[in-house]
């Protein structure tokens, strides 16, 4: 395929919230040891990345696990969404370089979102402290069926922008997340939180957003597209 025959850019480029757009990972990590050791538990790395990505049902489900059944996965799911939330509206870090690479693709007319396997809640918390105009919409987990690892979140944005998913681009940083974009039949950079990435032919790797700028994905997408 020529060079003057491609598309100029991604039909859209969808963004995962937790760990990839803000730095919340950290937050998580407290919630998630303030509530194991009311229970007598010491929560772990090994932990934390067991529940990498979610989704939050999981995570309460293996919290209660660890707690000896002492309170039920739902009670653990709602007590860390609870706790994640008021850590989440008192301060949302941001991950280096993820709002500015925001603004400059959506200064090109690139369809953008925030597409995330947290509750709406957690999402709106986040959204509250960066400015609801940030995105022109979100998906969280309460606005589809089956959250990551499946595909769902991904398609139904793809939908909302009317965007080809295997024209769309998106970033994520757990394999659950990871999952989910390869299954969507996206392109994905992924930058990686505690886990390690294979790349791909659809697939890249990079350590921070802070390396990528509208040109240089330009550049990437015709890298890509010289491999359809």
């Amino acid at each position: 395929m020529k060079k003057s025959q491609l598309p100029r850019f991604f039909d859209a480029v969808f963004f995962d919230m937790d760990g990839l757009l803000v730095d919340s990972e950290p937050l998580w990590l407290e919630s998630e040891t303030e509530i194991t050791g009311a229970y007598g538990y010491m929560w772990t790395s090994a932990d934390q990345v067991a529940c990498l990505g979610g989704p939050l049902w999981r995570v309460g489900e293996y919290m209660s696990a660890k707690c000896n059944g002492l309170e039920s996965g739902q009670y653990f799911t709602n007590k860390l969404i609870d706790v994640q939330c008021q850590k989440l509206r008192g301060r949302t870090p941001l991950m280096p370089g993820a709002i500015e690479l925001v603004h400059q693709l959506q200064a090109h007319g690139i369809a953008t979102a925030l597409v995330s396997a947290s509750p709406r809640v957690i999402v709106d918390a986040v959204l509250e402290n960066l400015g609801d105009n940030l995105f022109p919409f979100s998906i969280s987990e309460d606005d589809v069926a089956n959250t990551k690892p499946h595909p769902d979140a991904y398609l139904l944005a793809a939908k909302k922008c009317a965007a080809a998913i295997d024209k769309s681009l998106i970033f994520e940083d757990s394999l659950t997340g990871v999952s989910a974009a390869k299954a969507s039949g996206a392109w994905l950079i992924a930058v990686p939180h505690l886990v390690h990435v294979i790349e791909s032919e659809k697939v890249r790797s990079i350590v921070s957003l802070e390396q990528l700028s509208f040109v240089k994905l330009q550049e990437l997408f015709y890298d890509f597209s010289l491999d359809i």
